[in-house]
């Protein structure tokens, strides 16, 4: 079954080639909002009905009309009349920074160019300089564009673009006349993926702090740098923009570049409502006209969370700012669930040690958890099947299991439940017999291998491990890599209702390279009732560390601290345990 992502990938495909082709903007509009519309939906937009598809806002007739013909054929057949029309390298040259449908349209009609190849040849004939507003300054980015698109590698996780991120902002901020500064854009959204790095800063010396970021030993080229603002190239190929703004608008401006664009379309729409007009300056007094009125002082500007007051908001975390519904949860007043949180967060559910494929023995691992002021930890090592990470045969896992009991004994102020990270195969049984299970206090049931299944067969694998009696939770549940490989694609929708109905927990795997479930997932999977465990996965100290990821998933997905497992005391997790022995 299609996921809501390739849906959403097709409509804005839609949205470019028909303004290429010179659609008028209304329809072009349709299938941006369409798109946005289907990647926020909680459920899969395949399965649902024609009639259900009409009723969500940013669908209508005939987008609607779209997805089921797309659930049903695999096809839309306007999107293929369009790519028959249009040259299907000019997605390269729309790649090219600064170029959009409506400059590819004019390359490709009076340039003939249809690829990069020929808008290279183009600029260097000189038939791009005689086309309208192409002077020598905007071929010349056009260039360097081109050259960074051929370099620069794409969309990064979210976990190599953090430390780059982090270790900018630290070292700016020691600079003295640095006011302020912090990254912004999707990375501080917790998007999972990264195209590039928005860091905004407030100083003394503007000119100072740019040569101070161009000299940067991790720049590798400068982009672009102006008076407020500047784009390099990293040394591992990452675009980082650093913009300065002023110091009295450092709020509003953080608000605005954070996004996302559609939460700020939302939050600009209530300004106007109220008498405002909302903007990366501060929201100021409006006029009849809608019109902010001329020297008018900001009403809020200096403070993120000023801002969203002022609008009668309590402030929304940066995780849940995608258009979604969010400004209406948090009105000032408004009665709503308590989403989780990093310091929530007191217990590491799915873990491993040097018995299978980790780093830490029982004791460090254990020392490790404590350290962090968690009251619980389940050693997960693999099963047998898991022979390239050193899974343990019934021989092996018995005298683990003996082990694990006897550290605790060393450790009485920890609960240490002796688990095992137990292979679904392929036909959804599991590694090791029920009487080998009902042995452990712990277990995680996760898909390993055949990640290619047919969505039908993959769901009723997963269905038969939800339905095991003995699994508390399903491990990594599609097996996909981010940026890396799709994994399985079951019907969601079935996991979220068998593993309600069964108690049985899903996992939002926190490593930034796994992060699965994703948001979507959580989200729907919230919804249905489902409890979430959020787990590391730890292998090797450090992994500890990407919990954050996991949270910052789950704050994207609005999971209630009521329904992540991690977040429960010693005393009610061990009695939810306990319902599955």
């Amino acid at each position: 079954m299609p996921s809501n992502a390739e849906v959403a990938a097709l409509f804005e495909e839609l949205a470019v080639l028909s303004e290429i082709l010179g659609a008028n903007v209304f329809k072009v509009n349709a299938f941006r909002k369409a798109a946005r519309a289907v990647e926020g939906l909680a459920g899969e937009a395949c399965t649902m009905e024609l009639a259900a598809l009409k009723e969500i806002d940013g669908l209508g007739a005939s987008t609607a009309a779209k997805i089921v013909e797309f659930g049903k054929t695999a096809t839309m057949s306007e999107l293929e009349e369009l790519r028959a029309q249009v040259p299907s390298g000019l997605k390269e040259v729309l790649s090219i920074q600064g170029i959009g449908p409506k400059t590819a349209r004019t390359l490709w009609t009076e340039a003939a160019v249809v690829d990069l190849t020929t808008l290279k040849g183009a600029i260097e004939s000189g038939a791009v300089g005689k086309l309208p507003r192409m002077g020598p300054k905007t071929i010349e980015n056009m260039k360097e564009s081109i050259a960074f698109a051929e370099s620069a590698r794409g969309r990064i996780r979210i976990g190599e673009a953090s430390p780059i991120a982090e270790a900018l902002v630290s070292e700016l901020a020691k600079l003295p006349f640095v006011e302020r500064v912090a990254f912004a854009g999707s990375l501080r959204r917790g998007k999972e993926t990264i195209g590039d790095i928005d860091i905004l800063a407030c100083s003394t010396d503007v000119p100072g702090l740019m040569a101070a970021f161009r000299a940067r030993p991790e720049v590798a080229k400068v982009l672009a740098s102006g008076e407020t603002k500047t784009s390099v190239q990293t040394t591992n190929g990452v675009q980082v923009d650093l913009r300065v703004v002023p110091r009295e608008s450092f709020g509003a401006a953080l608000q605005y570049f954070t996004g996302s664009k559609e939460h700020n379309v939302r939050l600009r729409e209530r300004a106007i409502s109220m008498g405002f007009r909302l903007n990366e300056y501060g929201l100021f007094p409006s006029g009849a006209d809608g019109k902010a009125l001329e020297g008018a002082t900001a009403v809020a500007s200096d403070d993120e969370r000023a801002v969203y007051e002022a609008l009668g908001v309590d402030w929304i975390p940066p995780t849940m700012r995608e258009d979604r519904g969010e400004i209406d949860v948090f009105l000032r007043g408004a009665n709503r669930a308590e989403f989780v949180a990093i310091t929530d967060i007191k217990s590491e559910l799915h873990s491993h040690t040097t018995a299978s494929d980790g780093a830490m023995s029982i004791d460090e691992l254990v020392t490790e958890a404590a350290r962090r002021g968690f009251h619980t930890i389940a050693i997960t090592d693999h099963s047998k099947s898991q022979f390239q990470a050193n899974g343990l045969d019934e021989v092996r896992l018995r005298a683990h299991i003996q082990a694990i009991h006897e550290a605790r004994s060393r450790f009485p102020n920890m609960r240490i439940w002796a688990g095992s990270e137990v292979d679904i195969l392929s036909d959804g049984a599991l590694d090791y017999d029920d009487t080998l299970l009902a042995e452990l206090d712990w277990v995680v049931a996760s898909p390993h291998a055949a990640l290619k299944q047919e969505s039908r067969i993959a769901t009723d694998r997963l269905l038969r491990a939800i339905r095991h009696p003995l699994v508390h939770v399903i491990g990594h549940p599609t097996g996909r890599i981010v940026n890396g490989r799709p994994g399985l694609e079951p019907s969601m929708n079935e996991l979220y209702a068998a593993a309600k109905e069964h108690g049985t927990a899903l996992e939002l795997n926190s490593h930034h390279v796994r992060l699965d479930l994703r948001d979507v997932h959580v989200r729907a999977a919230a919804d249905a009732g489902c409890m979430i465990a959020i787990d590391c996965d730890v292998h090797r100290r450090e992994d500890f560390d990407e919990l954050r990821f996991g949270v910052l998933t789950a704050q994207r997905g609005w999971l209630p601290k009521s329904q992540c497992l991690n977040a429960l005391g010693a005393d009610a997790l061990e009695a939810w345990r306990r319902t599955k022995r």
